[in-house]
């Protein structure tokens, strides 16, 4: 086994040594279960680890994350976290976290193929497909890209609101918001995007549910 693995081990201990020196009880707390308020949807990225760049502790947010940050509804593994996080565990928000330069959106932007993936990319393709004007009145490539990250990301805070678990939390009176972020590699910092979505009055009529 390579040296970055055995890494990866001694890190662990290093981890546990640390919570239990500040905190003699702290797994112990922590094991008793989880109560976060918060469901974070981000991308896969390594780089864009929930709990570091928010400055939370474990147990704060419960976290989902696949290639681009994506909201398909076909999509089981995303599905079954979002109804456990609003109905079992009952978060307040829902935050869906892209990343500038991003590899998936960078990848949607092109014809090339990159095997099976490329399927998970088509809904990119479509976002781009749908903002294709505004999208190419920016001249500069990376501009563009961040553009499309944004864009990106306001489509699955829209796709979350289209669904029945969200909706029925809503009908229900509860107070469920849903947020779009963007992280700057470069810089560390969130960029809160200016869409949000707490009511179903924030979804087209056509998606809407009757309850």
């Amino acid at each position: 086994m390579n040296e970055s693995y055995h890494k990866l081990i001694k890190g662990n201990k290093i981890f546990s040594e640390s919570r239990t020196f500040n905190d003699p009880e702290y797994f112990k707390k922590l094991s008793l279960g989880q109560k976060p308020e918060h469901l974070w949807i981000g991308c896969s990225d390594s780089r864009v680890p929930a709990n570091e760049i928010t400055n939370t502790k474990s147990g704060e947010i419960f976290v989902h994350r696949n290639i681009a940050n994506l909201v398909i509804h076909t999509d089981l593994n995303l599905i079954s976290v979002l109804e456990y996080a609003v109905n079992v565990l009952e978060v307040k928000d829902i935050i869906v976290c892209g990343h500038y330069g991003c590899g998936g959106v960078r990848a949607a932007m092109t014809n090339n193929t990159f095997g099976v993936v490329d399927k998970w990319l088509r809904n990119i393709k479509d976002v781009y497909h749908k903002n294709q004007t505004e999208l190419e009145k920016i001249t500069d490539q990376d501009s563009r890209e961040d553009r499309l990250t944004e864009l990106n990301v306001m489509e699955q805070v829209l796709k979350l609101a289209e669904t029945k678990i969200v909706q029925k939390a809503w009908h229900q009176g509860r107070n469920l918001e849903i947020h779009g972020w963007v992280y700057g590699l470069n810089n560390g910092l969130i960029k809160e995007l200016n869409t949000i979505c707490n009511d179903i009055k924030d979804v087209p009529e056509i998606y809407r549910y009757k309850f």
